[in-house]
């Protein structure tokens, strides 16, 4: 199905695996002090960033190579449009984008993910390009490897990440097009 028009098709997303440069930036953001502190500043810098550059660059693309999105949720409590910088990982089979409420290994869920439960309907930006989207929780067991499996693919962290999240079930989420 990959290319029959579906999300990744409707943003041009088409993202590659970071460079040897950008892989070892990888290496350092997926530490624990790493991820600590990317958690705490890159929205910050990202969303910002996004706008200056009309939605052409983000921090972690720029330094790791990691494909971000930029995600606007409805605020599950205030209603309002609300917008972060989150991994996207293309799923070849199905022209969709994986999503991971990993939270940098941190041990709170993010928000947005509270956002998405609430109203699946979002939209996703890529490098200017922007689509309508609806976020469908990924529960299957065999889905979720493929998402985890995907995404280590694309980011060193995610395994890491997976390891240090003990307390808490990671919630992913498969973004299509509507």
């Amino acid at each position: 199905m990959s290319g029959s028009g579906g999300l990744c098709h409707e943003l041009g997303f088409a993202p590659r695996r970071g460079n040897s440069v950008q892989m070892a930036m990888q290496r350092a953001a997926k530490t624990k002090a790493g991820s600590w502190t990317f958690q705490r500043t890159l929205y910050r810098i990202d969303r910002p960033l996004y706008r200056w550059t009309k939605g052409r660059l983000t921090v972690p693309d720029l330094a790791t190579g990691v494909p971000v999105i930029m995600l606007t949720t409805t605020g599950a409590k205030s209603g309002l449009a609300r917008t972060m910088p989150v991994a996207g990982i293309p799923d070849p089979d199905t022209d969709d984008i994986f999503i991971m409420g990993t939270n940098y290994a941190q041990p709170r869920t993010p928000a947005w993910v509270f956002n998405l439960e609430a109203e699946p309907r979002c939209e996703v930006s890529w490098r200017g390009h922007n689509a309508l989207a609806i976020a469908h929780a990924v529960t299957d067991t065999r889905e979720r490897e493929q998402a985890w499996t995907r995404a280590s693919e694309f980011y060193l962290g995610f395994t890491d990440y997976r390891k240090r999240i003990s307390d808490r079930e990671v919630r992913i989420f498969r973004l299509t097009a509507r």
